[in-house]
């Protein structure tokens, strides 16, 4: 399993994007959360396809943080059923890596 993961979810503000990433960091659930947006979303919900603009956030956690932060944003999150996907992080800067962890700790 690798030691790091990248974690996703969106939300229908800039405003509530940027409250998740700064409580995600201030509870050093993850080392960074970096707002993407606006994106522009396709789904279904009760019956009917939307497109709706979204703002992504993309954090970087270890992976044995991801229960915990999904927790964490469910908790906070304003949507019914928010996106929280976890992703494994096969690779990259050690240097990077090592500052995440030194964040999360």
């Amino acid at each position: 399993m690798s030691e790091f993961s990248q974690v996703v979810t969106t939300t229908d503000s800039a405003a509530d994007a940027e409250r998740l990433a700064r409580g995600i960091v201030e509870a050093r659930l993850g080392a960074c959360a970096q707002i993407v947006g606006p994106i522009r979303s396709v789904y279904r919900w009760d019956g009917e396809i939307r497109v709706e603009p979204e703002w992504q956030l993309v954090v970087k956690t270890r992976t044995a943080l991801v229960p915990e932060l999904v927790a964490h944003l469910t908790a906070r999150h304003g949507y019914d059923v928010p996106e929280v996907v976890a992703t494994p992080i096969v690779d990259g800067n050690p240097g990077y890596f090592a500052w995440v962890r030194a964040e999360t700790e």
